[in-house]
């Protein structure tokens, strides 16, 4: 290990923005087997489809109309 390291010509880390927490919830089964065919679909993993719509919904001010 050297002394003293040059991080002169560093750049900053791109993934390092992306903050997450793990967090419990409870869901629908109908839920979870939807998001599951859905990464057997596409290839990516369920809870990250899941991730990807509620920050599609926060980023398009999406509310909910109970009914």
């Amino acid at each position: 290990m050297r002394a003293e390291y040059d991080f002169t010509d560093s750049k900053p880390n791109p993934y390092a923005k992306k903050e997450r927490k793990a967090v419990t919830i409870r869901l629908d089964l109908q839920a979870i087997d939807y998001f599951k065919d859905e990464a057997d679909r596409t290839g990516i993993p369920y809870q990250s489809l899941i991730n990807l719509y509620l920050l599609q919904c926060a980023k398009e001010q999406k509310h909910l109309a109970f009914a």
